[in-house]
């Protein structure tokens, strides 16, 4: 597993059957790092727990939490906590198997992968072919520090993997006024509006898309590094005036359609093109 390292130990629990896992996170935040800095010096900007009644700078493992409504304030410490129904469970405890496409992704929250620790992983083997045979996904219980989740099981290739889950009364109810329009939508827009999608339909490839905020700044931190203070933005980070400009709200939506579409279709000609040249060379 490299340097993965696993967050939680213990087994998927359904009937009689234990499959023994190691519990480890299934993606990591690759944004560059940044302190606050003073801006007259360039001084780090640290953050103290202060207490604003006796003006002492607190110990964490001093530290209760409160809940305030307005009118009641209770103070919750940390043997509060200790006494809730959560405490210790290395079991991942299935509930249900539930057909996977009814689970709205609106719900899906952290990603887990799941590694097999016993020396026969059978049980492990069999419950992934299952959940794929069957179009399941199980919906479990976990408890991970000392709270305990609701979340998925389910398949990813040969792995097996956890999402937790929102609970359903955390999923905020709206009711906007345009989605509830009459508007009339004409048999010519459907058709215009569906040749736009096939014309910008492709497979997704993840590895095609990058976090091109996150690849400007490293640029801009290189070239800091190179060039000092003194670094020409401009130079550095030309505008990009390519991009036409469409003017103001579009009125008519059958020709912004067909202008999409065209667009589009030109755009695939141009990249197509390229890729036979690079075939060629």
């Amino acid at each position: 597993m490299g340097s993965m390292r696993a967050i939680w130990k213990g087994s998927i629990a359904f009937g009689l059957v234990n499959v023994p896992v190691k519990v480890y996170s299934a993606t990591e935040n690759h944004d560059v790092d940044m302190h606050q800095v003073h801006e007259q010096d360039g001084g780090r900007i640290r953050y103290e727990r202060r207490c604003e009644v006796c003006n002492e700078i607190v110990d964490y493992q001093d530290i209760d939490r409160s809940y305030d409504d307005g009118e009641h304030r209770v103070i919750l410490t940390k043997d509060d906590f200790d006494a809730l129904p959560a405490g210790e469970n290395d079991d991942i405890d299935v509930l249900q198997f539930v057909p996977t496409d009814q689970i709205d992704p609106i719900m899906l929250e952290r990603s887990y992968f799941l590694e097999p620790t016993s020396k026969t992983p059978k049980a492990y083997l069999l419950l992934r072919q299952t959940l794929e045979d069957t179009e399941r996904t199980a919906i479990v219980k976990i408890t991970l520090r000392t709270r305990t989740r609701l979340a998925i099981l389910r398949t990813r290739g040969k792995l097996l993997m956890l999402q937790t889950l929102r609970w359903a009364e955390e999923i905020r109810e709206v009711d906007f006024k345009g989605v509830n329009s009459r508007a009339k939508i004409s048999e010519k827009e459907l058709e215009m509006s569906a040749q736009l999608v096939e014309a910008y339909s492709d497979d997704f490839k993840p590895k095609e898309f990058r976090d091109d905020y996150q690849d400007e700044l490293k640029k801009l931190i290189d070239a800091k590094i190179e060039s000092g203070e003194t670094l020409d933005l401009e130079e550095t980070f030309p505008d990009d005036d390519d991009d036409e400009d469409t003017g103001g709200d579009v009125v008519d939506l059958m020709e912004a359609l067909r202008q999409s579409v065209d667009r589009s279709r030109s755009s695939k000609k141009k990249s197509s093109k390229k890729t036979t040249k690079k075939k060629a060379s």
